[in-house]
């Protein structure tokens, strides 16, 4: 992939709503406004970090907030411009290439929206392959690198820029800070250099995210075989296919929280429960946890095989559940203590990937 064209935004667009894992936010606000962008400004050149000077400085831009609350306050579009170029003057250089923090959810299309605008690449990488709802959940913290100093930029023109100690301490003062400015908002965090990003991001997020939203296209068109290909080749395992029988959804401390209970389709006698804070985190089946965090817990409609997000699953909802290895990158020393099932308060042991 050496450029993204409008041709590839409906393929992008659907393997991020599937790599949000339920979070993420609904990508179609952000798919509108990465078309416009391509339109007005010319396709987006997609680069990898290594055709970069390594001093060069590499920014990210993302929407931060609860997806129940993106869901109705739709972006301006002019915050995550603005919300670079207030890093930038801070720090006094201006970026080379703009980089999306996760490759999951309206994250992955709104850095490439900022992109065209301001005429810049965006590279081939990002720091999670999948959608986390706290900011220091990146292998970039697992490599020891700052998520700060970092900006949040409101839609209002509001801006504050913070320099940070640690990158909880980075999530502490960026979530209070969008509670006050409505729950959705602009973020710029992790300003690296090209040579950390080649080193320590997860190549190849957008090119992956392309191609399984290509194959997840060839499912939904009904072509012969390709179910059972978009699994193997994703590495995925079919793990449940339920109804929603009982949704509890709530929004604390600046989160989309929830909790799923499904009721098999064919055995009434098994159910599955799905916890989410933002992201779906934890499948227990039957009372036991079978797919935990950082492995990814997909739901997609019965019939139609499009992702559904946590913001639009409803009550009566049939659904595929499916399970998603998370990236490579994620097996080293650090990962269970970062984004560990333990990590977002659950007293669960990690469970590896079912088969």
């Amino acid at each position: 992939m050496d450029r993204l064209t409008l041709d590839d935004i409906e393929a992008l667009c659907l393997g991020a709503t599937l790599l949000g894992t339920g979070g993420g936010g609904d990508p179609y606000i952000a798919k509108l406004m990465t078309h416009q962008a391509i339109e007005d400004h010319g396709e987006v050149e997609v680069i990898d970090a290594t055709d970069l000077p390594e001093d060069a400085l590499v920014l990210t831009t993302a929407i931060i907030g609860a997806p129940t609350v993106i869901l109705e306050k739709i972006p301006a579009g002019t915050e995550f411009v603005a919300g670079i170029r207030a890093l930038a003057a801070y720090l006094g250089k201006e970026p080379a290439a703009i980089m999306s923090i996760e490759v999951g959810g309206l994250n992955t299309l709104l850095p490439v929206a900022a992109a065209a605008e301001m005429g810049l690449p965006v590279v081939n990488a990002d720091s999670m392959r999948r959608a986390f709802p706290q900011i220091e959940m990146t292998t970039f913290t697992l490599a020891g690198l700052p998520a700060g100093p970092l900006s949040i930029a409101d839609e209002k023109g509001n801006q504050c820029v913070f320099e940070t100690t640690t990158n909880q301490i980075a999530e502490t003062l960026a979530r209070t800070a969008v509670i006050q400015l409505g729950l959705a908002n602009a973020i710029s965090c992790y300003p690296l250099t090209a040579g950390q990003v080649a080193e320590h991001a997860i190549q190849g997020s957008l090119t992956y995210c392309t191609e399984v939203g290509r194959m997840l296209e060839r499912v939904k068109a009904g072509e012969d075989g390709a179910w059972e290909a978009f699994l193997d080749r994703s590495e995925s395992v079919h793990v449940f296919s339920g109804k929603v029988v009982d949704l509890d959804r709530r929004t604390t401390d600046g989160f989309a929280r929830s909790t799923i209970i499904l009721e098999h389709l064919d055995d009434l006698a098994r159910t599955m429960r799905i916890e989410v804070q933002n992201e779906n985190l934890i499948a227990f089946e039957d009372g036991e946890a079978i797919v935990t965090v950082p492995n990814l817990i997909c739901l997609l409609d019965s019939d139609t095989f499009d992702p559904i997000t946590t913001e639009t699953l409803a009550y009566g909802n049939r659904v595929l559940v499916i399970a998603m290895p998370c990236a490579p990158e994620w097996h080293q020393d650090g990962m269970l203590d970062l984004v560990g099932p333990r990590a977002f308060g659950y007293d669960v042991d990690y469970v590896e990937m079912p088969r």
